[in-house]
């Protein structure tokens, strides 16, 4: 349960109007990297300070055309509270198909009777999000490339903006580029344990939104290399995902030579 000193996330006044930055090349050494660990370790413009957290609960697998049943954002602390948040209910205007239902628990008839219409939900979450873009900091999402291009889909669906999605934090390509040859599932339970953070309710959009910025938080305190700004941590890992995916669809083509990764991160092409 949050805290009684938990902010609920106002609406920004205005949108950003910021078109969308494409990532750019991967750093070739250290050096061309905006360090921030030549300040003070309790300084304010540290990511792992003020991070944003995102999660969706959908209609199904295809970020291309499942759509938002559930959304939370919200902003950790240094310590990992929270200290902002936000979340909503969505009436997809669909059915929701019993393997979804099956694991976030909302049925159609709970989403009809209870959520927001979802041109509406979809601008909200937008306009929350692009908020704290512009004020420069980082959004964190396991797994971003699924939420990020399906929170992206639902925008154009429904006629607003796309997303100028950056910087974004993804703790599912650090952990893999960071520990690649630990074995096992990369799961968002699996690497809860590795880092030792609580996973109160998976599949919950709040709880596992929480407990990815906690896992971010935890990886930068392992790995000094995450401990740079968040737009060069962001560029790397555009760069880690690319070759992650080209790495999972060699081995995938040795039994399926037809099989495709797909590419493009946070924002899948």
């Amino acid at each position: 349960m949050v805290g009684t000193n938990v902010q609920q996330l106002p609406l920004p006044v205005e949108r950003a109007t910021a078109e969308p930055v494409a990532a750019g090349p991967v750093a070739a050494s250290p050096q061309l990297h905006r360090p921030i660990l030549a300040v003070s370790p309790h300084a304010p413009d540290r990511w792992i300070d003020r991070l944003v957290v995102f999660d969706l609960e959908t209609t199904g697998v295809d970020p291309t055309e499942a759509r938002i049943v559930t959304a939370y954002v919200g902003v950790l602390d240094a310590s990992g509270a929270v200290v902002e948040e936000r979340s909503w209910i969505v009436d997809p205007g669909i059915d929701i198909p019993e393997g979804s239902v099956a694991v976030h628990g909302i049925t159609t008839e709970r989403a009809r009777a209870e959520g927001a219409q979802a041109a509406v939900a979809v601008c909200e979450i937008r306009d929350v999000l692009a908020g704290y873009w512009a004020q420069g900091l980082a959004v964190c999402a396991f797994n971003a490339a699924y939420d990020i291009s399906l929170l992206d889909a639902e925008c154009r669906r429904h006629g607003h903006e796309p997303l100028a999605a950056m910087p974004v934090i993804d703790p599912m390509v650090l952990d893999k580029q960071l520990d690649r040859f630990r074995r096992g599932k990369r799961t968002l339970t699996v690497a809860s344990e590795v880092y030792g953070v609580e996973l109160l309710d998976a599949h919950d959009a709040s709880a596992d939104a929480i407990a990815a910025g906690r896992i971010a938080q935890a990886m930068a305190m392992r790995f000094p290399e995450l401990r740079i700004d968040p737009i060069s941590l962001h560029e790397l890992t555009a760069g880690w995902a690319d070759e992650q995916a080209a790495g999972f669809e060699e081995y995938r083509r040795r039994t399926d030579p037809s099989f495709s990764a797909g590419r493009g991160w946070p924002l899948r092409s």
